[in-house]
């Protein structure tokens, strides 16, 4: 039962460095199992939202208006990659994330999803394309899917995390899409869903839904919020999705193929006005029960496992970006089972998303106008 489940802020809770204030070049932080030092990796962005490292060591960034950049190791940004397709930069709308294929040393083949315009509004898409030699333009673009049906009203919960499980599928997250919260239960719409395809965007094989009548064979999950993160853990190979609530009811889920994750039927949280959601329950028979859920919220949005050697202690450990408050959240897992929560530059700067480098260190997009990339390097 939902219910029965921990009061998250309770459980293993530690803050670090949670004075206000902007995060800064230069500043040394101390949390419980390592003491680091953050720095301006680069600025000069404009409300990043993902990012993916290449092969080379260089960083891939989405600009939410609708650009994409190359960073250069030494944190140089590049001109905009031309190519890249018109998104709607509206509300929480725009360029949203961006994946490497497995094999793109080969193929140089990427992902992009978005915020894109269709017949009857706007909804949430997937294209592939591949990243000219140069790093200049994409090539080949196509799209491969649209979360339909569009819509005409609101511009906010658009999803659009993109994933390679182990299983080498493909996992798209899709927003509710706000203006009408019940279509995250219907089994025949893509919103409010964690969507499992093939490369080329088709349903993937042995997907839970295939075959029922009335439901999408791409649905591998449902009854999803705005779920802005996905990550594979490293230790159980689970797919674990990331879920912004609303006032409060903010998640971590693992996910099982054709599981009901609860939105808009029962949540932790509140709606925005302080009514109740749906029963007015925080649990329902056949409902999945979150790993992690925040009362109040955290307003979680990218989140990525930690695999490097800087911080052994951190090893394994899954960290979230959070907008509101802003700030950092580690958690400390067993397994799937989550042990531990520290809050690590806390008050500071709208966090975005968060991703281990292949350098050992861990980087953080910040949702700003003047946005930048920061690196958490170990202080001594």
């Amino acid at each position: 039962m939902r219910a029965a489940r921990f009061l998250a802020p309770l459980l293993g809770l530690g803050l670090a460095a949670c004075s206000a204030g902007p995060v800064s070049a230069q500043e040394v932080v101390r949390s419980e199992q390592a003491s680091f030092r953050v720095r301006d990796f680069s600025t000069g962005l404009e409300h990043p939202w993902g990012a993916a490292f290449l092969p080379d060591g260089r960083l891939l960034v989405t600009e939410r208006p609708g650009r994409l950049r190359v960073i250069g190791q030494d944190g140089r940004v590049s001109a905009p990659v031309q190519g890249v397709p018109d998104v709607v930069a509206q509300g929480q709308g725009g360029l949203l994330d961006v994946a490497l294929a497995p094999d793109f040393a080969q193929t140089r083949q990427l992902y992009l999803c978005f915020a894109g315009a269709a017949q009857g509004g706007v909804l949430t898409r997937l294209v592939s394309a591949r990243l000219s030699a140069d790093m200049a333009r994409l090539e080949g673009v196509a799209t491969l899917l649209d979360a339909t049906p569009a819509q005409s009203s609101g511009r906010n919960h658009y999803g659009c995390r993109i994933v390679f499980g182990r299983d080498g599928k493909l996992y798209l997250s899709t927003g509710d899409r706000y203006s009408d919260k019940s279509r995250a239960q219907r089994l025949g719409d893509l919103a409010g869903k964690v969507l499992r395809l093939e490369r080329d965007g088709r349903p993937a094989e042995g997907n839970p839904f295939i075959g029922r009548e009335g439901a999408r064979a791409e649905i591998f999950s449902y009854g999803h919020r705005n779920p802005q993160g996905l990550a594979v853990n490293p230790a159980t190979g689970s797919m674990i999705e990331i879920e912004f609530g609303a006032r409060g009811g903010d998640e971590v889920n693992r996910l099982r193929a054709g599981a009901n994750y609860g939105w808009p039927l029962v949540s932790y949280g509140t709606d925005y006005n302080g009514s109740s959601i749906g029963t007015g329950k925080a649990s329902a028979p056949g409902i999945e029960e979150p790993l992690r859920h925040w009362t109040p919220a955290v307003s979680p949005s990218g989140g990525n496992f930690y695999v490097g050697d800087a911080f052994p202690a951190w090893r394994g450990n899954l960290f979230l970006a959070a907008l509101s408050p802003p700030g950092l959240v580690r958690l400390s897992m067993d397994g799937d089972r989550v042990v531990g929560e520290e809050r690590l530059l806390w008050n500071r700067t709208r966090f975005r998303q968060v991703l281990p480098g292949p350098d050992g260190f861990l980087y953080i997009l910040t949702d700003e106008a003047r946005g930048r990339v920061l690196r958490l390097e170990p202080a001594s």
